[in-house]
């Protein structure tokens, strides 16, 4: 073993099943980011997006937290130049990419970590798991996204307690207002994204890349115009297929149609 290699700081897994595991890995500092590692992190997202092997991302942090924000000793540089960079930042890249990504979210996301876990499609959290928003505490000003976000996800209200007053929110309350998916036992936590991500492996890759681009394209607009956009898109998609792709949907669901519905919920 090379023991003068440095230890990589964002690692990232391909499974043949179409799902990959990008990991925060610097532990021992709770995951929080210097520069290189959010210019890593944007390109890993980037890289799988490109990735026609990869269906699903899970994302998670290694140790006792998921991220604990930007590291400060970086402050300057990160805020005066990279926060302008869409190639070194890591939410831009989540934002862009067209696969659906799964948090996992074990122990602190705070500030930087609350806002990369926002930008994921998916949220799954550990028992004890906290978000935490502190830059009102630390004169930092938001630009990842978290002042628009959580408003949106759990009222402006609630937004404004956790942000203002920078009062941790549980994964279980999380979970009641609708912003985290599910909450597990820390053991369980990869292995309920894994399921997760398994299930989404299953459906029509096309329509799972089309359906969340709908989706968060459209919770950028009024409702009116978000239903606009769906009937727009649903006419290029279908306007796009052949008799035979026809021909082949309607077999498929007659096949589904015809097995027995399962017992299981």
């Amino acid at each position: 073993m090379d023991r003068s290699a440095p230890e990589k700081l964002i690692l990232v897994s391909r499974e043949p099943g179409g799902i990959a595991f990008v990991t925060i890995n610097r532990p021992k500092s709770l995951n929080s980011l210097t520069k290189s590692m959010m210019t890593d992190l944007a390109q890993a997202f980037k890289a799988l997006d490109r990735d026609e092997s990869i269906r699903v991302i899970v994302l998670s942090g290694s140790g006792r937290a998921f991220c604990s924000g930007v590291d400060l000793t970086a402050a300057e540089d990160v805020f005066k130049g990279d926060v302008k960079d869409s190639e070194s930042d890591p939410v831009a890249q989540m934002e862009r990419c067209r696969k659906p990504i799964i948090g996992a979210i074990g122990g602190f996301a705070v500030t930087a970590g609350f806002e990369i876990a926002l930008a994921c499609d998916i949220l799954v959290a550990a028992k004890g798991a906290k978000f935490m928003d502190t830059h009102a505490r630390f004169g930092i000003f938001p630009s990842w996204g978290l002042s628009q976000k959580l408003s949106r996800i759990i009222g402006p209200n609630k937004a404004r307690e956790v942000s203002l007053a920078a009062m941790p929110l549980t994964a279980e309350i999380a979970e009641k207002l609708g912003f985290v998916n599910h909450v597990v036992d820390e053991g369980e936590l990869l292995k309920k994204a894994r399921e997760i991500a398994e299930a989404i492996v299953k459906n029509n890759q096309d329509l799972v890349l089309r359906y969340k681009s709908v989706i968060n394209d459209g919770l950028k607009l009024d409702l009116g115009h978000a239903l606009a956009l769906e009937k727009e898109r649903a006419h290029e998609y279908y306007d796009g297929m052949t008799k035979e792709q026809f021909k082949k949907m309607q077999e498929f669901i007659a096949g589904r149609s015809s097995k027995k519905p399962s017992s299981k919920m």
